[in-house]
């Protein structure tokens, strides 16, 4: 009985506390997307294994080659799981050249893709080639672009995670071998589908990679809320917590509010980098970006409070639903001088996301190589499934090297003035702040030139 009641306290004691009384519709719609995520990883489940068997027993009657199509594609899988793994050992042992090494290794690798797609011959793989090739220009020049911004990202990682939990390794290592378990599992409907390769194939497959997706979204975030709530209870409190014991939490009470979060926040983001990019492409400010850019200047910045993935860190430590996480964690950025901008130009999720597209092109690479020596045909599907995959697995391995970044920046907008905090994130807001009035009074001093040349032209 007593040991009962440990385990009861101990789990109390993990839990993260309620903050408001949760509404009615708030739980409504937690429990809905935590239904439809167990829903749907039954009914995939159940249509991979029917793909899986119909592909084989047909596969000699429409000419698919399962012995050719799956150990390319499944070996590109395991790959992207040790190349995850790989890049956290770099990380780990210099996290300064990960960083730098990571902007110019993404763009040689997604150019090798493209280099490769083009190699097989048709118009279609030089087609998506191409478009690889553009990929990796882009992210040459975006490279260029935020050099100067290397130092600070170098500071921040490094103060973010030079104590991560304990048994956060373990966490880390769960979540990318489920991935590339579960990664495996889906290829083998796909290659189910792909043997018949009727119009219902088709729609099968694109099911089964939006159930991929989404999946991996929510394993990723899983990830994220249980390691930025144990990082954020030692920077804001100064207490250790057990990474292992919060993942085991947030599994049990937060999956609802990550699923809602694993939704919302990649819409979000891919509509507000829309409108900026759009911007940025103008060379205009936000007031002046096209035609009704102050409506959506607006939009965009009204998004952000909705769903945000700082909300993730709330959502852990305070139980709270992911909207309202994530509205008053963008508050508190707003709130301190500085910051929100500061947190707009931060690159760690350009980190993650440039990382997680090497780990992709790797895949790829094993995949496509492999299929172009044996079977050219399928080259082109198995490049770009392996692609996907690895894209995702690699993104599941570094979300908790984003969770605590996340955690940091939160507590250091809850107590900026707190003794736990250096003086890197205040000394990075005083930069920002001179540069801006800097290109302000440049931006004064140019349109004051233009006025006097148009009146002596006069």
């Amino acid at each position: 009985m007593i040991y009962h009641f440990f385990c009861f306290c101990q789990e109390q004691q993990g839990r993260p506390p309620p903050t408001t009384q949760q509404t009615i519709a708030g739980k409504l719609f937690r429990n809905l997307f935590k239904g439809l995520l167990f829903s749907q990883l039954t009914l995939i489940s159940l249509l991979v294994i029917v793909l899986t068997i119909r592909g084989l027993i047909s596969a000699s009657t429409h000419h698919f080659h399962p012995k050719k199509w799956y150990p390319p594609l499944l070996a590109s899988v395991a790959v992207s799981g040790v190349a995850s793994l790989a890049w956290q050992c770099i990380f780990i042992y210099n996290p300064s050249r990960a960083v730098k090494a990571t902007f110019w290794l993404s763009p040689i690798l997604t150019c090798s893709v493209g280099i490769l797609l083009v190699l097989i011959g048709s118009a279609v793989d030089a087609g998506i080639g191409a478009v690889f090739v553009l990929f990796a220009i882009i992210q040459s020049l975006y490279g260029c672009w935020i050099t100067p911004r290397f130092a600070y990202t170098d500071k921040i990682l490094s103060l973010a995670t030079a104590f991560p939990p304990a048994r956060t390794r373990e966490v880390v290592c769960l979540s990318i071998i489920v991935s590339v378990v579960y990664s495996g599992f889906l290829v083998t409907g796909i290659g189910g589908a792909t043997s018949t390769r009727t119009n219902l194939d088709i729609l099968f497959i694109s099911v089964i990679m939006i159930s991929l997706a989404w999946t991996m979204q929510v394993l990723k975030n899983v990830q994220q809320v249980a390691i930025s709530r144990a990082r954020y209870v030692n920077f804001a409190h100064g207490e250790d917590m057990d990474a292992w014991n919060a993942f085991r939490i947030t599994l049990k009470h937060l999956t609802g509010s990550i699923c809602i979060g694993s939704t919302l926040v990649p819409i979000i983001v891919f509509i507000r980098g829309s409108i900026r990019s759009v911007n940025l492409m103008s060379g205009s400010s936000d007031e002046v970006m096209y035609s009704g850019a102050d409506c959506f200047s607006t939009i965009a910045n009204k998004l952000i409070t909705l769903g945000n993935r700082w909300g993730f860190v709330h959502v852990g430590t305070y139980d709270k639903g992911f909207m309202e996480a994530s509205s008053d964690t963008w508050k508190k950025f707003r709130s301190t001088t500085g910051l929100e901008k500061l947190i707009d130009s931060d690159l760690t999720s350009s980190f993650c996301f440039l990382s997680a597209v090497s780990v992709g092109a790797v895949s790829s690479l094993t995949a496509g190589i492999w299929m172009l020596l044996i079977h050219k045909d399928y080259a082109l599907e198995v490049s770009l499934y392996a692609f996907i995959i690895g894209y995702f697995v690699g993104r599941v391995g570094l979300a908790w090297l984003q969770a605590c970044v996340l955690a940091y920046y939160v507590a250091y907008s809850e107590d900026p003035q707190s003794m736990r905090f250096d003086g890197t994130i205040p000394n990075r807001i005083q930069r920002l702040q001179m540069l801006s009035a800097h290109r302000d009074n440049r931006e004064l001093e140019v349109g004051r030139e233009r006025e006097e040349d148009s009146y002596n032209n006069c």
